[in-house]
């Protein structure tokens, strides 16, 4: 299986994706977060430095419920956003 490569702006999302789960992480272990979320602890490495920038939804929903943090927040924090290049913006608030 050939997969697409990504666009910059796929690559730019996940790291962003990435920087939001390593803030909501805050002082828990790597380790700890991905054991409590049913994750290894290399998945959640590559996942908050980018390297995974598309994981899978279930991988996404369960990081998400175990640092409590709405999928809703997570998903606007990585939607397309017209204004980026004029206007830099503030990151939303991880707690819904």
């Amino acid at each position: 299986m050939v997969r697409t490569p990504l666009t910059p702006w796929e690559r730019e999302r996940g790291e962003r994706f990435g920087a939001l789960l390593r803030q909501a992480r805050g002082d828990r272990s790597m380790v700890e977060v991905a054991a409590a979320a049913g994750v290894s602890a290399e998945t959640l490495r590559k996942i908050e430095t980018g390297r995974a920038p598309t994981p899978a939804f279930f991988t996404v929903a369960a990081l998400a419920a175990t640092l409590q943090v709405s999928l809703d927040v997570l998903a606007a924090a990585c939607a397309p956003n017209p204004d980026a290049d004029a206007v830099h913006q503030a990151e939303p608030a991880l707690s819904a």
